[in-house]
């Protein structure tokens, strides 16, 4: 049987074996072909899988994203089907970022309290029977 043991297919990837373990007890990678000898065996496109998640991941999707877009990979998935998965993410993204801006907003809004404010806040946390 041609393919790869669990550690070449690290080496190739650049993940540990444990990761490897973790994606395929997850249900992210599907479980691989044995051997006769009972070792698990791996195909090329294994590596094609592994690089698709490391690259989703950077990306900014979480495993149980990439979880599903790899489930729907795996079936008769339209391109609009992905582009919309692509959109869904920048929508995402485009709330985050605004959400981070109004923090931000808050924040700088925080260093234009007058320092009486803040010191009379700052002295309720210390202890009144020092």
């Amino acid at each position: 049987m041609d393919g790869m043991k669990r550690g070449e297919l690290a080496k190739r990837t650049g993940i540990s074996t444990a990761t490897i373990r973790y994606y395929e007890d997850q249900g992210i990678l599907p479980a691989p072909k044995r051997g006769e000898n009972g070792y698990r065996v791996y195909s090329e496109d294994y590596l094609v899988k592994i690089k698709f998640i490391r690259d989703t991941q950077s990306l900014g999707y979480s495993l149980k994203e990439i979880r599903e877009a790899l489930q729907m990979l795996g079936t008769d998935m339209v391109i609009e089907d992905l582009k919309s998965l692509v959109r869904n993410k920048i929508v995402e993204i485009e709330d985050k970022i605004q959400s981070l801006r109004t923090l931000q907003a808050m924040l700088s809004g925080l260093l234009e309290t007058p320092e009486t404010e803040i010191s009379n806040y700052m002295s309720s946390f210390r202890n009144s029977n020092a």
